[in-house]
């Protein structure tokens, strides 16, 4: 049998499942052979394909007793038309992409712009960078994300680095 390698698309069949919790929701469980080839590798961080036909960005998640899974969202799911008790034939590859989602070009031409903007964002843990790309990619319109982009870079500015989600979300709603 030939050995799977994180670099190469690892198929597998799952369930869209629902947590009873408050903090996940829908989600299919990742088969832990297929599980275990990324995380020997060092990688959480994978490329899911979905149905052969939508691929995006996520995180193995552990659920616990060596069992992880993969957070399906909603526009996911509509966009599939996949409903709870589906059966979802999902891929996963290592994702190498310097961020783990993809950098907003408003946002990148930005941190090119801000010298101090940028030390602040690359001196973020990569999760708090994802959820500051998560932020500047969500509006439709470029002059949206400009937008974004500008209140995201001040707030770490006037924070020292530092994200108070709270004042964030407040910063971006006065922006509005």
């Amino acid at each position: 049998m030939k050995k799977m390698s994180a670099d190469s698309p690892i198929p597998f069949t799952s369930i869209l499942d629902r947590f009873d919790s408050n903090l996940w929701a829908f989600h299919i469980l990742v088969p832990e052979a297929v599980s275990k080839i990324f995380l020997d590798q060092g990688n959480a961080r994978v490329v899911c394909t979905l149905n052969d036909t939508l691929s995006f960005q996520c995180a193995l998640m552990p659920k616990g007793e060596g069992v992880y899974f993969i957070n399906i969202n909603k526009k996911i799911r509509d966009e599939l038309k996949l409903k709870l008790g589906m059966q979802v034939q999902a891929s996963l590859v290592r994702d190498d992409s310097t961020y783990g989602l993809p950098m907003p070009e408003e946002l990148r031409e930005l941190l090119e712009l801000d010298e101090e903007g940028d030390r602040l964002f690359h001196a973020l843990t990569p999760g708090k960078q994802r959820n500051l790309l998560y932020i500047a990619g969500q509006p439709k319109t470029s002059d949206k994300r400009i937008e974004r982009a500008l209140v995201l870079v001040e707030h770490l500015k006037a924070n020292g680095g530092k994200i108070d989600f709270k004042q964030l979300y407040h910063d971006l709603k006065a922006n509005k």
